[in-house]
């Protein structure tokens, strides 16, 4: 939390998504941006804080979540202000390049055109009239820690223009901003919506005008390095724009429906998927056969909205009704709505035997690779495998892998990502097929200290 004078400013994070929203005050009043779809987490804050909300700004029509504003402003009468050129199916309170938004007796809040994201991304500058100075700048997915939003998501067609829109609003912000002014952007705490990624937690303008590349590069050689550098973004990205500008009603998080053995097989083998949230060690020890292993400890959102052909029923099993809740919570953010699930333990899950495989190293791999040789299916990005691979493995990125199964060779597959969840989740895909992976967790940087033949990076 952020405090200045009587202005507080609290950060909602959503870590699994790489997102902030953010909720400011006086004591009195108060108004937010950005809010994802769980908007009790905004309720809770403002009644912690006994504060009323008046207005909801969006930075943009966002592709990585579903918005939270409209239901928001439903429940709390509060003005949801929207860029007057989006095209949306709701009533709005229009906004503007150079509006400005009084709340509350201090709090000023002036709207800045900044394209670049999207076309029409507006950052938010908030000012307290009381002191006359700056105090936060709300940016979205423009100016971030170190980097910029991303330019391509709204297709190849419109990157290159997007990524000088991008440039040029950037200057504008750190022109129109003083240095010492807080920064708080949306994006870049490990989203995909971030052009590239910084461990920053806080930052300044004046501080991003010495050290972001936006701000130091001229725009040509931002154009180019930033471009060259983009890699992929998850496909469920393409189903959340048309939803925001549709505007998502606030989320049932009642448990879903109990399933029992019976059931769980039937949804099985019915083409849909169920879901075990549990950390991948134990899972590879025992699971229901057919079950997918998307654990609550990585990016389980993320990854499955990636993987899963959109509108694919999903059944979730945890260990408690806590799993559950934290899985559906994480589900409806990008709107995926749980058809059904079940806690306890993998026995209770199935009237089958328990499936398995085995996990191993990459010093088991080396010395596996003695006796026999095995398929290295090396699920990381394209953009991270050129960086550096083994030699002779198979680079197939997990998110491709559900639709190229057929392609990885016969034989006994060793499957491995950077770090081991990854490659845990395709594991479980190969398992779900009928074959038997072994799973590596681990660190891809222990290939080769442990002696495994390295292939020359891409150029």
């Amino acid at each position: 939390m952020t405090t200045t004078d009587d202005l507080r400013i609290i950060a909602i994070e959503t870590p699994t998504l790489g997102d902030r929203s953010y909720v400011v005050h006086d004591g009195e009043v108060a108004f937010v941006v950005d809010p994802q779809r769980d908007i009790d987490r905004v309720l809770s804050i403002l009644e912690e804080h006994s504060v009323r909300l008046t207005d909801i700004f969006e930075t943009h029509i966002h592709n990585d979540y579903l918005t939270g504003g409209l239901a928001l402003a439903g429940q709390t009468g509060a003005a949801y202000h929207v860029n007057a050129e989006d095209d949306v199916s709701f009533e709005r309170t229009d906004i503007r390049d150079g509006d400005v938004v009084t709340v509350g007796e201090r709090m000023q809040v002036r709207a800045i055109s900044t394209p670049g994201h999207t076309f029409t991304h507006l950052s938010y500058a908030l000012s307290d009239a009381a002191a006359e100075e700056s105090v936060g700048l709300f940016s979205g997915g423009s100016l971030l820690f170190g980097a910029t939003g991303r330019p391509d998501l709204l297709g190849d067609d419109n990157t290159d223009t997007l990524a000088r829109h991008q440039h040029a609003s950037a200057h504008r912000l750190a022109e129109m901003v003083p240095d010492e002014t807080d920064l708080f952007p949306t994006h870049g705490f490990g989203s995909f919506c971030a052009a590239s990624q910084s461990d920053a937690t806080e930052s300044t303008v004046g501080h991003e005008k010495k050290a972001n590349p936006v701000l130091t590069q001229d725009e040509e050689t931002y154009v180019r390095e930033l471009l060259e550098g983009l890699g992929d973004w998850p496909a469920y990205y393409v189903h959340m724009a048309p939803a925001n500008a549709e505007g998502p009603s606030e989320p049932d998080l009642s448990p879903p429906e109990l399933a029992d053995a019976a059931a769980l097989r039937q949804r099985i083998e019915a083409g849909e998927w169920v879901v075990d949230l549990r950390n991948r060690k134990v899972f590879a020890a025992g699971h229901a056969p057919g079950t997918l292993n998307f654990g609550l400890d990585g990016g389980f959102a993320t990854y499955l909205g990636w993987l899963i052909t959109w509108g694919t029923p999903v059944t979730l099993l945890g260990e408690s009704a806590d799993d559950v809740a934290e899985a559906q919570r994480e589900l409806i953010r990008i709107g995926i709505d749980p058809a059904a699930h079940a806690t306890g333990e993998p026995r209770q899950w199935t009237t089958e035997k328990l499936a398995s495989f085995n996990t191993a190293t990459f010093g088991d791999l080396e010395q596996v690779l003695h006796h026999r040789s095995v398929v290295i299916l090396d699920v990381r990005r394209a953009d991270e495998a050129k960086d550096g691979r083994i030699a002779d493995s198979i680079n197939i990125p997990l998110h491709e892998l559900p639709s190229r199964l057929a392609e990885v060779p016969d034989g006994e597959v060793w499957v491995h990502c950077m770090s081991g969840y990854r490659a845990s989740v395709a594991a479980s895909l190969i398992d779900a097929s009928g074959r038997t992976p072994v799973a590596i967790d681990d660190d891809f940087n222990n290939a080769s200290e442990a002696g495994l033949p390295m292939a020359e990076p891409a150029s």
